[in-house]
């Protein structure tokens, strides 16, 4: 069970007992090391597998890990999203705590928000009715009722699609018409599930009874009202039983309700809590990742100070692409002639993403795609084994694996060629129909059972266990109850928050421009730092080939007026910011040859020269030791270098740590070097400052005084963050 894990996954899954928070980058096997850890619980007789309980926030996430953990032998977890989870709860208890039937799910809040408007009197449009939904809901997860909502808008900086006393008016309307019919929405099972907890000790007791120990993932995306109730199960003692595990880095759906203040807050709530850090990460390239740890040098606010820094563990790959178009059909059309080559090259279609901003500008790329021939799914349309003719399918080889001996399949040399027959009669080809839309999509989901059958059949074969029609079928059930969907064969379209959770091997990251990446009206602070934040996750889908690209106007012949997105400051060739270094390998993302030519950057995990643990934090990094390791700085030296320090910003009249940080003089006087080239190695020396400072810097560790220099003053030159 825990022989392939890492160092840190491994202490992830031996760490049974909490409080436990998982702080985990992106793809660094986060789901795998929970799972694990789930999994060693039950097979070493620690949990008792029906008092586990694992909440996500999606079916397929769900789906994924109830997947995982059959395959590890941890039959009977429950994994489910918090609303299932809940949902379950709530049927179980209302006879008891309330009585009579459960009030009927109200499955889509929309058409009763636009009653609700009507009878305030209000006309509000179909989008606007959407958005109007969405505050409602934003209300209620962050637990703020009707006659709060302006003050709550006012005070939070959100940007209201409408007056906020004319929204607060039919959030009231949308409550009274609710509780009169007798119905309840999703986010009331959140909020009468954690009432009755609340209200009826007697049964909260049962519940924690139940259920002893909690996995909360992407715990950076939990709500307040979310929170509530996870207080609710875990009872009293808080986090003795619970494990949650997310990254601030990746949140991005903030406009919902979500927060990361309670990941970022967990070890004050909880301080005798057990703290992992993920950095190893095994999805994308050494050039991936140092374009991903440049976005977040650059970033600033809470999330960002508890900021993962990711060490790449896979081979050295292609560079990032960054491209510069005249317009946008120009640039979706070559997009899609880039993508014909990387498929021409071998890449599969359903291994290629197209992600934008907004769902509004897929449909450039649907057209440019279609024109060329490229088969694509756009991301958002029903769940795989919800699909009219995924069901029929399953009907028609249910039927088939019954009957054993069918003229269907009589005489078909083995399962996939079995399945194909089958699937014959409802109009499956060899070769897919021309053209896109419906008939397109039917036939790409019946490709996907076909694919699945060939890969279950060669598994099957490998393993030594039954490949037939009725083994088959058994997994399509369980794929089906986990929500484990093949994927289709065909280039995936997809907003950024969509791709949430997604990987890979070659990503397109489109339409990066000012005003849609940052939106135009991400205001704040914050709400800009989201839009990075959202940049960071598109970058970190990407395995290996990654696209970069922007377009100057919107149709040919436009005025040429937009400008590259500014989190690509810094970091794209040609353009020169703040921030530009980080961690990781270095490539065309900002580094300046002559740091690479130096050697400076570490290609595998930083390790403590004391105590040999990875190290995460930044200053760790750079000194290369744990913070309560034992120093051996020279402790005369650091305090010259600082004096050194402080004549050089005053000439420059800019704060010291633009030309050294704290931690670089420290990490000088902890590793005295004695050329300029074990000068060059020290993290925070790069190559413009050691041909500025360098001989100062080296006479000061030989014990002498530097020679003055004239006064030099760099414009624009901005060192290194604090």
């Amino acid at each position: 069970m825990l022989a392939g894990l890492d160092p840190e996954q491994r202490a992830v899954a031996t760490a049974l007992h909490g409080p436990v928070c998982v702080l985990a980058g992106a793809g660094t096997g986060k789901t795998r090391a929970i799972t694990h850890r789930i999994a060693y619980g039950v097979r070493s007789g620690v949990y008792q597998p029906a008092q586990v309980l694992a909440v996500t926030f999606t079916a397929r996430a769900a789906g994924e890990m109830r997947g995982r953990l059959r395959q590890l032998g941890a039959e009977g977890v429950q994994a489910r999203t918090f609303h299932a989870a809940a949902l379950r709860q709530l049927q179980y208890f209302w006879p008891r705590a309330v009585g009579g039937p459960v009030p009927q799910l109200l499955e889509r809040k929309v058409q009763l928000v636009a009653e609700a408007a009507a009878r305030c009197g209000l006309r509000v449009q179909r989008t606007e009715l959407r958005d109007l939904t969405a505050e409602v809901e934003w209300a209620k997860v962050t637990q703020i009722g009707p006659e709060d909502y302006p003050t709550a808008v006012q005070k939070s900086g959100r940007e209201a699609p409408r007056d906020p006393a004319e929204t607060a008016q039919v959030y009231r309307v949308y409550e009274e018409t609710k509780t009169r019919r007798g119905v309840i929405d999703f986010e009331d099972v959140l909020l009468l599930t954690a009432a009755i907890l609340e209200d009826r000790p007697d049964i909260a007791d049962q519940v924690r009874a139940q259920y002893r120990h909690f996995t909360v993932d992407e715990y950076q995306d939990v709500s307040p009202l979310q929170q509530r109730l996870l207080d609710q199960w875990t009872g009293p003692d808080g986090g003795a039983s619970l494990c949650v595990v997310g990254d601030a880095s990746q949140t991005i759906y903030s406009f919902t309700g979500a927060t990361p203040d309670y990941l970022l807050n967990f070890r004050t709530r909880h301080p005798e809590a057990t703290v992992v850090k993920l950095v190893r990460d095994y999805r994308s390239t050494p050039q991936v990742v140092h374009l991903a740890n440049g976005l977040l040098a650059q970033a600033r606010g809470q999330a960002a100070r508890h900021r993962l820094e990711l060490v790449s563990q896979r081979e050295a790959g292609p560079e990032p692409v960054y491209t510069e178009y005249e317009d946008e059909p120009t640039e979706a059309e070559t997009t899609g002639r880039r993508i014909q080559e990387l498929l021409a090259a071998g890449v599969r279609a359903s291994e290629v993403a197209v992600l934008f901003r907004t769902n509004g500008q897929s449909e450039v790329y649907e057209q440019a795609l279609s024109d060329l021939g490229v088969p694509y799914q756009l991301k958002g349309a029903e769940r795989f084994f919800e699909r009219p003719e995924v069901r029929d399918a399953g009907v028609l080889l249910r039927g088939a694996a019954r009957a054993g001996s069918d003229p269907l399949t009589d005489g078909a040399p083995g399962l996939a060629a079995q399945v194909r027959a089958v699937l014959a009669t409802r109009g499956f080809t060899a070769e897919p129909p021309a053209g896109s839309g419906a008939v397109r999509e039917r036939w790409e989901s019946l490709a996907a059972l076909v694919r699945l059958a060939e890969e279950f059949e060669r598994a099957q074969t490998a393993a030594g266990g039954p490949a037939d029609l009725a083994a088959y079928v058994a997994e399509l059930d369980a794929r089906a109850a986990a929500q484990h969907a093949p994927a289709v064969e065909g280039v995936t379209l997809a907003s950024l928050h969509a791709a949430k959770g997604l990987e890979w091997d070659a990503v397109f990251l489109v339409g990066l421009t000012e005003g849609t990446l940052p939106i135009i009206y991400a205001k704040t602070d914050e709400q800009v730092e989201e839009e990075r934040r959202l940049l960071y996750v598109g970058v970190t889908r990407a395995r290996k080939h990654l696209s970069l690209s922007w377009a100057l106007s919107r149709s040919p012949g436009g005025r040429a007026s937009r400008k590259p997105t500014r989190f690509l400051d810094g970091l794209r060739p040609g353009s020169g910011a703040p921030g530009a270094r980080s961690g990781g390998r270095g490539g065309r993302g900002g580094v300046e040859p002559g740091e690479r030519q130096a050697g400076r950057r570490v290609r595998g995990p930083v390790t403590c020269r004391v105590c040999e643990r990875v190290l995460t934090e930044a200053v760790e990094r750079k000194l290369r030791r744990c913070e309560s390791c034992p120093s051996t700085m020279d402790e005369a030296l650091y305090e010259r270098l600082r004096e050194w320090r402080a004549g050089q910003a005053r000439k420059q009249g800019a704060p010291a740590y633009v030309v050294f940080t704290d931690a670089t003089l420290m990490a000088i006087a902890e590793d005295v070097p004695a050329s300029r080239q074990e000068l060059a190695v020290i993290s925070g020396v790069g190559a413009m400052k050691l041909d500025k400072y360098g001989a100062a810097v080296l006479s000061l560790c030989a014990g002498e005084e530097p020679e003055e220099d004239p006064v030099d003053v760099v414009d624009g030159d901005p060192g290194e963050p604090a």
